[in-house]
């Protein structure tokens, strides 16, 4: 009996330590995991809400405020500014405030934007369009330099290759992102659509829609083009300067500054200024970032032809500019659905499949948008071009995002400073030939930078296939890892919260 005794307890003492051990390391993984994957979801609800209003409002400017092309010169002014501000911001701002207070700055630039609006003319666009420009590159290098940190640390927890986490943490930054333009144009089209002015285009001016017609004169007193009632314009921009406040607040209040240490050590021992400065300029002697800069200028391009051309000389002519909403809420889905779907499938497929399937969508609505003459009649058609332009474009943004995270790991905030300052770049020609160019010269311009694309994007993709880049060493991420350990605590409850 003793020895039977001494065996069950020989046998307890055995399985104790293992029914303790397991469920700590299980609890600290799931915390782990829900921190990270709770940030990138702040990150992009604080941009869904926030764009939400800035890309409702970028839709109707063409429309909306065509006088004197005040609107299309207002988007060519805030992204002139996004170039200038490209050169030295993200850099000193991001070593200074960090990712979350620089997103946080950033997002109240875009805000003055909606304020601009409540009254528009020159003399409220025009600055507020500046202000928003400055803000505006600071604000997206330091949303791609914060999901890339967060995707690393991911990466490095669980063993697996950053490329992969980063691509999965972007696709889910823009299935969320992209809904904004669902619900903005919702908001606009549901608002609008009470104005008691609406009535049917008539066929003299059908017959200048498309590229049928040079479409410079798209008439803005026609009945169905004419401006909404005034108190239907306030309805509207307040609602959006609402959600542009709730944006920051859901930022400011909810996500993890963890860059935090990093910050502090740049303080105490600074650079000489023009070091941060130059940051961005001296990655160009990269040839890997020269090569793929038209690529970067397509996603300009290709973005402004949809919400400048696209909505006045098709959507805003044939239909009017309540249906403008409508149009650009099928663009938001496709968009938000097939970036979400995208970011998984690549690391099956591939970048270089993907980029091809995208250029293969754009050149078909680009002959077929040539060719088109759009009716009233045809109104299923309307809706198709956007929903295959947000599947295209769905792969620019996810795949050139997390192209120029894994490319250059090391020097993150000048990288995506020179991505936003190329891609601004695309948007100021566009717009800026936007007032004298015909429309079919337009259709050619978007048509020839990507066939550019196409010739210098592979290279880089090749080389980087034969020879990839290194990626961050373990120590790089010690920081990080160390500030987790010790404020294990209060990460668990803010996740909880």
């Amino acid at each position: 009996m003793r020895r039977r005794r001494r065996g069950t307890t020989r046998t307890r003492k055995r399985r104790a330590p293992s029914s303790w051990v397991t469920p700590y390391v299980d609890l600290k993984g799931a915390a782990m995991i829900s921190r990270n994957f709770k940030n990138v979801l702040v990150v992009s609800i604080g941009f869904l809400s926030l764009f939400t209003a800035y890309g409702g409002l970028q839709s109707l400017q063409s429309s909306l405020n065509a006088e004197e092309g005040m609107g299309v010169a207002s988007l060519s002014v805030i992204y002139a500014s996004i170039i200038i501000s490209s050169m030295f911001l993200p850099p000193i701002m991001i070593k200074n405030l960090g990712c979350k207070w620089t997103i946080v700055v950033g997002m109240a630039c875009y805000v003055s934007y909606s304020i601009g609006n409540f009254f528009p003319g020159w003399y409220t666009l025009i600055p507020t369009s500046v202000i928003l420009g400055l803000g505006g590159s600071p604000l997206w290098s330091a949303k791609c330099t914060y999901l890339t940190i967060v995707g690393n640390i991911q990466a490095a927890r669980d063993g697996k290759k950053g490329s992969d986490v980063i691509n999965q943490y972007f696709g889910i930054f823009f299935f969320i992102f992209q809904s904004s333009a669902v619900w903005g144009n919702l908001m606009s089209s549901l608002i609008f659509g009470q104005d008691t002015k609406i009535a049917d285009i008539p066929e003299e001016q059908l017959r200048t829609c498309g590229a049928a017609d040079c479409g410079l004169n798209v008439t803005s007193n026609a009945n169905g083009t004419t401006r909404p009632e005034q108190q239907l314009e306030w309805t509207l921009v307040g609602s959006y300067i609402g959600v542009g406040l709730l944006a920051i607040l859901i930022v400011a209040v909810f996500l993890d500054n963890i860059d935090q240490e990093q910050t502090s050590h740049f303080r105490g021992n600074r650079e000489p200024l023009c070091n941060t400065f130059l940051a961005t300029f001296r990655l160009l002697k990269d040839w890997r970032l020269v090569t793929l800069i038209p690529l970067t200028m397509y996603s300009g391009f290709e973005q402004s032809f949809l919400s400048g051309e696209y909505t006045k000389n098709y959507v805003t002519c044939a239909l009017g500019i309540h249906y403008i909403g409508f149009v650009m809420m099928c663009f938001g889905a496709s968009n938000s659905v097939c970036s979400f779907i995208f970011g998984r499938l690549a690391r099956y497929t591939g970048r270089a499949a993907l980029f091809f399937f995208g250029a293969l969508i754009n050149v078909s609505c680009i002959i077929a948008l040539r060719f088109w003459r759009p009716h009233p009649d045809q109104l299923p058609v309307f809706f198709v071009f956007p929903a295959l332009w947000g599947m295209a474009d769905a792969i620019w943004q996810t795949q050139t995002n997390a192209l120029y995270g894994v490319l250059f790991p090391r020097d993150k905030e000048a990288a995506f400073a020179n991505y936003r300052m190329w891609e601004s770049l695309g948007f100021v020609i566009a717009f800026a030939y936007s007032t004298f160019l015909c429309l079919e010269y337009k259709l050619y311009i978007v048509l020839a930078v990507l066939l550019l694309s196409a010739v210098t994007y592979p290279i880089v993709e090749y080389h980087e296939h034969k020879n990839p880049t290194p990626p961050i060493e373990q120590d790089t991420h010690q920081a990080h890892k160390e500030v987790i350990e010790a404020d294990g605590k209060v990460i668990i409850n803010q996740t909880q919260m």
